[in-house]
């Protein structure tokens, strides 16, 4: 019997031996790293190529250099042969799951490995925005301490105490981030989702409308996936809703927010300072923002971990592995879950 066909999109950093393994249940193909996404589509309908038979598809953010986004096309152009889809990354917004869906392709992501690691990036920039320490960095490092006098001339920030915070999105990773905040003493936090969460999950976090979070929140905590619902909800009303002088912290994807905007509001002090690991366009990034001395980014380094990545991909493996083994996924997205046809998935083994 034939092993099943497992295509793999993108580099392994640290799950080799996981993919060793595989290897012994699968037939694992890949593409070359210089192949185009017109390239890729005509491989899998050419019957003399192994991706004319891919049965479960793995695939990194960076491989989108390779296939373009997973779209209608592209979910058009998969042979009937695939069953499933698994993403490495706990956000999956290059993939437009209702194309997949409308095939009976199943798409999963890793959820819950990301927590940590995104949590503590995310109090790093929250705590380096409330206080400025960018600003301090920038110009230490321009030699004006201590020629510009205390802190080498930058602007006095604020301490936690008596802010409140703001969760948008209490997901995994928000609830990860109210217990990494705890401890530095913030008076308050309310959160909201589109729907409110069971008070087993909310850890001491007021529920709240979004009207509500943004025109009383002293910091904005930003950890919503990206999708048609959520681009651009920090738009230029949403940020004349908000208190003057709050604080946006965003390590979920760039495209919730509206870039020009909050420059603009950056820099009329409408928004005192921001925290970034993600971006609109990335890894295109405006000049503009990074010269702003009130933004303490970083490029989307959230899970740039040797553990986390190592746990992420592994998990990938795990994904697929189940898929042979049960003919399911171990995370399935969330807008899949429940829908009839994936119970009459069969194992590929």
């Amino acid at each position: 019997m034939p092993k099943p066909v497992v295509l793999r999109l993108g580099s392994v950093d640290y799950a080799q031996q996981a993919w060793e393994d595989l290897a012994k249940v699968a037939e694992v193909v890949t593409v070359d790293d210089s192949t185009t996404r017109g390239e890729f589509l005509k491989s899998l309908k050419d019957s003399s190529n192994p991706l004319s038979r891919v049965q479960v598809i793995a695939r990194t953010f960076a491989s989108v250099k390779n296939t373009g986004r997973f779209d209608k096309e592209l979910a058009a152009a998969l042979p009937s042969s695939v069953v499933a889809v698994c993403h490495l990354g706990a956000g999956y917004d290059q993939i437009d799951t209702a194309f997949f869906e409308a095939r009976n392709i199943q798409v999963s992501n890793v959820p819950s490995l990301v927590d940590d690691a995104t949590a503590d990036t995310h109090v790093f920039l929250l705590l380096g925005a409330l206080r400025n320490f960018e600003w301090g960095h920038r110009l230490m490092l321009q030699g004006k301490w201590p020629s510009s006098g205390r802190a080498a001339g930058a602007p006095v920030g604020h301490d936690p105490a008596g802010k409140t915070v703001g969760i948008l999105g209490l997901g995994g990773i928000g609830r990860t981030i109210v217990e990494r905040l705890k401890p530095f003493g913030f008076a308050k936090y309310i959160y909201h989702n589109r729907k409110r969460l069971d008070p087993k999950l909310e850890n001491g976090c007021e529920y709240v409308s979004f009207d509500e979070l943004l025109k009383t929140s002293d910091i904005i905590s930003i950890n919503i996936p990206l999708n048609a619902h959520t681009k651009h909800i920090i738009n230029q009303e949403a940020i004349d809703k908000m208190k003057d002088g709050v604080v946006i912290v965003n390590t979920a994807r760039g495209a919730v927010i509206d870039e020009p905007v909050l420059i603009a509001a950056l820099k009329s002090g409408k928004v005192a300072s921001a925290g970034f690991d993600v971006f609109e366009h990335e890894p295109q990034v405006p000049q503009e923002l990074l010269d702003l001395p009130n933004v303490c980014a970083v490029p989307h380094m959230g899970t740039h971990t040797v553990e986390t990545i190592k746990k992420m991909e592994e998990f990938l493996v795990a994904n697929v592995k189940s898929v042979i083994n049960s003919g399911h996924v171990i995370s399935i997205v969330p807008e899949m879950k429940d829908k009839p046809w994936i119970d009459e998935s069969k194992p590929l083994a």
